[in-house]
């Protein structure tokens, strides 16, 4: 392995003025609190609610936990560092920030994947869905989703720790990527962005696939069922679609070409770090009435207790 000479990396952040970063200090901090709260919320709502026990909601639970420590990777130091004057980082916090980050990015596709599977199998199978989405299966599939990002953020870092880095030492963004990263090396690096594009961008692209034809398929086959079913399976699926879509737009922008300098880079990862997760739980709870309704029993019998 060759010899690493630096040790301290300097990020440039998201704006270089002053004035500016104050202002995304006021507005990204309650984002981020809004998206522990909001995602903490429907964690706990359902862990205790004796009727969100069904697959969809223990996928869901899980999408959330995704979410707070996907966000939670990035957000707090980029936070942090909007009212520091220099923003540093050391070259090994660099790189467990680069793991988590793509280990949480590549598990919430996987649970969006599943979330579409168990929604096909409920609209399209519904007298073998128990049978196909048992207990087992849905922690299979949880543990299934964790392991793929656990695998993938491996290949990610272990191309990455060998390469040197030998100076300069200051990162045009303002969180560690891997894109931003290789630009640092001291040596070629195309051989590793082209795995980067193939690992991440593919992962997107095939993702994407499946979950546009689970849809596709879902909404020829909701021609069959009652006006009610229609509209319940409409209101359920539109959630997911709108997740995916906020989630996968951004993602295949980033990923899926080769390195550039592109300037919007940083506004199109804040949207996916720092905006999306805050609208999961926002988008999951307005569209579901029993979600609704199980956070107020949740609260009210809260406020019961504390009288």
């Amino acid at each position: 392995m060759a010899s690493i000479n630096v040790t301290e990396l300097i990020i440039t952040g998201l704006f270089q003025d002053p004035e500016i970063q104050k202002v995304c200090f006021v507005l990204f901090l309650p984002v981020y609190l809004a998206t522990v709260l909001g995602n903490g919320l429907i964690v706990v709502t359902i862990s205790v609610s004796k009727t969100l026990h069904s697959p969809m909601y223990v996928f869901l639970s899980s999408l959330s936990l995704v979410e707070i420590f996907y966000s939670s990777t990035v957000v707090p130091k980029f936070i942090t560092d909007l009212l520091a004057k220099v923003k540093t980082i050391s070259l090994k916090g660099c790189l467990v920030q680069i793991f988590f980050f793509h280990f949480l990015g590549v598990a919430e596709i996987l649970l969006l994947v599943v979330m579409a599977y168990d929604r096909y199998v409920a609209i399209c199978k519904p007298l073998h869905y128990m049978n196909i989405m048992s207990r087992q299966v849905c922690h299979m599939l949880v543990a299934g989703s964790w392991l793929g990002g656990l695998i993938h953020s491996i290949i990610q870092i272990l191309i990455t720790i060998p390469l040197p880095f030998c100076g300069p030492n200051v990162i045009d963004h303002y969180f560690c990527d891997l894109q931003p990263l290789f630009k640092l090396a001291c040596t070629d690096t195309f051989l590793e962005g082209v795995i980067v594009m193939a690992n991440s961008g593919l992962i997107s692209i095939i993702s994407l696939f499946i979950l546009v034809s689970s849809y596709a398929i879902i909404l020829v086959s909701l021609r069959n069922h009652s006006a009610e079913g229609r509209r319940k399976a409409l209101s359920t699926c539109a959630s997911h679609i709108m997740v995916v879509t906020l989630f996968f737009g951004p993602a295949i922008f980033l990923y899926l070409r080769p390195s550039s300098t592109f300037t919007e880079d940083k506004l199109v990862a804040v949207f996916y770090t720092v905006i999306t997760p805050m609208l999961n739980p926002i988008i999951y709870t307005l569209r579901n009435a029993e979600v609704k309704n199980a956070v107020r029993k949740l609260w009210s019998k809260k406020d019961s207790e504390t009288e």
